[in-house]
C-alpha cells in the first residue's frame, strides 16, 4: 500500500516515514499544501495522512479541493488542531478519520489498517482471502495447511495488495505504483521476480498471468478453508 504523508514538521515526518516503512507501507512525503494537492491528484495513493497547519495552502483547503475534483482518496487528518469544531470542519471537508496530536504511533497504525480495509470492503483482523491468512503485524502468511511463512517487505506489500484486490486484473504499473514509493523505477522487472517468489510460497495457481495485461489473484484458487 502506498501512502502520502503530508507534514511540515520534518522531524515528525521522518520519524513517521521510517515507522510506516517498517510496517510495510511505501510512503511519499509532502511538506506543503501546494505540493500535497498536486501529488494527491497525480498519484494513485491508497491513503493520505494530512496535517492541517501547512505552509502555502492549508490542509483543509487541500482536502476540500480534492473532494471538489472528485478525488475520493481516503484521508486521515493528523493535526494539533483538535477542538471539536475543527474536527467537525475536517469531516465536513471530506476527511475519513481524525487523530489529534500528540498521538501514539500504534493508534495511527490501527486507524490506517481499519480505513484501508473499509475502503477495500475487507473488515476484520487479520486479512484473509482464499485460504490465506496475512498477519500485518508479523508480516507472515499462513496457508490452509497451517504452514506459516515469513515474508520479505516487498513480498508482504505485494501479497497484501493482491489479497485486497482479488479477481481483478492488476497491471505491472499499477502494482508498482501501490507497492513502491515515488523514487522506484517503474520500468523495473522486480514485480515479475516477486510474483515468482509468492507463487513458490502460496502456490503457482493463485496468481495468474494475463499476457499483455497483468496479473490476477484468484480468489478461488485455494479452496480449503483455514
Amino acid at each position: 500500500m502506498r501512502l502520502l504523508l503530508v507534514e511540515d514538521d520534518s522531524e515528525l515526518s521522518q520519524n513517521l516515514h521510517q515507522q510506516l516503512k517498517l510496517q510495510g507501507y511505501a510512503v511519499d512525503i509532502a511538506d506543503n499544501g501546494i505540493d500535497a494537492e498536486f501529488m494527491g491528484n497525480e498519484e494513485p495513493y491508497d491513503m493520505v495522512i494530512l496535517d492541517l497547519g501547512l505552509p502555502q495552502r492549508s490542509g483543509l483547503e487541500v482536502l476540500k479541493n480534492w473532494r471538489e475534483q472528485h478525488n475520493a482518496v481516503p484521508v486521515i487528518i493528523l493535526t494539533a488542531r483538535d477542538a471539536w469544531h475543527e474536527r467537525v470542519d475536517g469531516f465536513k471537508a471530506g476527511a475519513d478519520d481524525y487523530l489529534g496530536k500528540p498521538f501514539h504511533f500504534e493508534e495511527l497504525l490501527v486507524r490506517i489498517q481499519a480505513l484501508l480495509r473499509r475502503h477495500h470492503k475487507s473488515v476484520g483482523e487479520p486479512i484473509t482471502e482464499s485460504g490465506l491468512l496475512l498477519d500485518e503485524d508479523r508480516q507472515t502468511v499462513t496457508l490452509a495447511t497451517g504452514v506459516t511463512t515469513d515474508l520479505t517487505g516487498t513480498e508482504f506489500r505485494l501479497l497484501r495488495y493482491f489479497m485486497l484486490n482479488p479477481d481483478k486484473i492488476l497491471t505491472k504499473t499499477r502494482l508498482v505504483e501501490h507497492v513502491y514509493d515515488q523514487d522506484f523505477d517503474k520500468d523495473s522487472n522486480l514485480i515479475e521476480v516477486y510474483v515468482r517468489h509468492l507463487r513458490k510460497i502460496i502456490g503457482k495457481d493463485c496468481i495468474v498471468t494475463k499476457r499483455g495485461q497483468g496479473y490476477i489473484f484468484k480468489a478461488q484458487a485455494l479452496s480449503h478453508p483455514l
